[in-house]
């Protein structure tokens, strides 16, 4: 089968086309026929290697040799222990223990899936598992009234949390680069913020700070929280997501407000859930562009510069 994959960390030049085989599934594993796969920004930090977080497993060399965990597609064969799926199934998931998506075939743990609804399509399904828990999770508790601030808000999980946050009544600034503003603004974002420009955390203050790429002192952070409002970041480098847990943690104790790392929880359990969001038109899916496998590196080069407008999704069969 086709798969595109790497055998060093580094940028989007030591991707390749490969032939390989076809992997076989375990006992509680299911072999899917990938129909799409879409790119996120933990698949560029696996591609690099950084932050460092992104090595564990692998610390000189990838872990995984084909990135991908976002999959949609239908099943070809189930290991002797499945029970949820069968042969010709429709199914979608998040991938993220074995990855693979950026090929034909993956091999992907039952617990990993969901039966694929029939109002989506294989594209549309595969933006959700990963963006969609993160902004379920990271607006969860929003209500009418709040001051939400949503930081690298153009992308997958931010174009998803904008649109979450603005149907739950708040007040949403999203922050992004300026190529994003209008895009943001039309989600549903009250205040659109350029980040070469404008320093959110001196703009608020703020009920709720969903960070989705943290790079700045943890006193910025405290900064831009209203009394009792809440910092929560799920990227950005391992220095400021250590400070976060760490300093934060007790900062946040001693002025009245909380901060932290969000601890995304998975499974089909958290993401399906966005998925009748979506089917019942409360959300909107947004995609930036459809690629071929061939494509990967370049599609994946354009998520890890931040100038994708929503989702990028690899089309495989």
């Amino acid at each position: 089968m086709r798969a595109v994959g790497y055998d060093r960390y580094g940028g989007p030049e030591v991707l390749r086309v490969l032939d390989v085989p076809v992997p076989v599934p375990g006992g509680r594993e299911v072999l899917v026929a990938v129909a799409a796969t879409s790119v996120n920004l933990s698949d560029w930090e696996c591609l690099t290697g950084s932050p460092a977080y992104a090595r564990l497993g692998g610390l000189r060399r990838p872990a995984r040799r084909v990135l991908g965990s976002d999959i949609a597609g239908r099943v070809v064969a189930v290991g002797a222990e499945v029970t949820a799926f069968r042969p010709g199934d429709e199914v979608y998931g998040d991938n993220l223990a074995l990855k693979g998506g950026f090929a034909e075939y993956c091999v992907a743990p039952e617990s990993a899936l969901a039966p694929k609804p029939e109002g989506l399509s294989f594209v549309e399904a595969s933006t959700i598992p990963q963006s969609g828990v993160i902004a379920l999770q990271g607006t969860a508790g929003v209500r009418p009234g709040m001051r939400v601030c949503l930081n690298g808000a153009g992308g997958g999980s931010g174009a998803f949390a904008i649109q979450l946050a603005a149907r739950a009544g708040a007040h949403v600034t999203a922050v992004d680069n300026a190529g994003k503003l209008d895009f943001m603004r039309a989600l549903g974002a009250d205040e659109v913020l350029d980040h070469a420009r404008a320093d959110f955390t001196r703009s608020g203050p703020y009920d709720l700070v969903l960070d989705l790429v943290a790079d700045r002192p943890v006193t910025s952070y405290r900064r831009a929280l209203a009394p009792g409002g809440t910092y929560r970041c799920v990227g950005g480098t391992t220095r400021t997501l250590v400070r976060v847990a760490t300093a934060g943690f007790v900062l946040g104790r001693l002025t009245g407000r909380h901060l932290g790392v969000l601890a995304v929880r998975e499974g089909p359990a958290h993401f399906t859930p966005m998925a009748a969001h979506c089917l019942a038109g409360e959300v909107s899916i947004h995609v930036d562009r459809t690629v071929g496998l061939e494509e990967v590196p370049e599609a994946l080069a354009h998520v890890g510069a931040g100038r994708a407008l929503g989702k990028v999704v690899v089309e495989v069969g």
